[in-house]
């Protein structure tokens, strides 16, 4: 079930005895820029599990079939097309399978919100506009969903992310350059949408910088301009979509 927490004060702040204002916090970001890092010192900070998207695209694997769904499948369908298609195409593809994920994600958040239990949900499949819905599962936000974009902008960075992270792999040149373009998309929505975007650098002070983005008030005004500019939703380009059965 998890710790019970106080309700949402009317700025959107974190409550009196200190506890978040949010019920759910959406940790958005391209690939490598340090999202997963970032998200054991918030959970241990607020007292939070964490949920990984990606454990919920191998859940949603498990149960469909490429035909199914064939952007879910797709990078298993088409292992060669990370080295073949331009770094734009693949960003294109990111944010459509993102759209695709969308029930699965608004079922989770959807759970918390109606037993009131706090959660972190991390993972490259999550837009930040996606946060101003009214209701997820039915279940009225009332403000109680939040989210941050964590950004690493520099592809030289990326670069080593990836060689730290990944030795086995070689440089990951195509791949950084695929997570900056991502990163700009998740940035540009995010300041539509009137989401924080927190720089992953310096790494001594990242996790306090994206606790501070969060407590800052959000009214409901604002709320409400911001999603009359949230983007639509997206489709993967039509050169992709063309070949997802291919």
């Amino acid at each position: 079930m998890g710790r019970a927490v106080p309700d949402v004060t009317p700025d959107g702040m974190s409550s009196p005895d200190g506890r978040p204002a949010w019920r759910v916090l959406l940790l958005c970001g391209a690939s490598g820029a340090g999202k997963s890092r970032v998200s054991y010192p918030l959970a241990r900070h607020y007292g939070t599990p964490i949920v990984e998207v990606d454990d919920l695209v191998e859940a949603l694997q498990a149960m469909t079939t490429p035909s199914q769904q064939p952007l879910l499948h797709y990078w298993r369908t088409h292992p060669e097309a990370a080295a073949r298609l331009a770094p734009a195409d693949i960003v294109d593809l990111q944010m459509a399978i993102a759209e695709v994920l969308i029930p699965a994600v608004d079922a989770v958040v959807g759970n918390h919100l109606e037993t009131d239990t706090p959660v972190i949900v991390e993972g490259d499949y999550l837009l930040p506009a996606f946060a101003l819905r009214d209701s997820f599962a039915g279940v009225p936000a009332a403000g109680r969903v939040a989210a941050v974009v964590i950004r690493e902008p520099d592809e030289d960075r990326l670069v080593e992310n990836y060689r730290h992270r990944e030795p086995d792999h070689g440089e990951q040149r195509h791949r950084a350059r695929v997570s900056v373009l991502h990163g700009e998309r998740l940035a540009a929505q995010a300041a539509e949408a009137g989401v924080p975007v927190v720089a992953a650098r310096p790494w001594a002070d990242v996790a306090r910088r994206v606790i501070a983005a969060l407590d800052v008030p959000v009214s409901s005004e604002e709320r409400s301009a911001a999603r009359l500019t949230a983007p639509a939703g997206l489709t993967a380009p039509a050169g992709l979509t063309r070949s997802l059965t291919a």
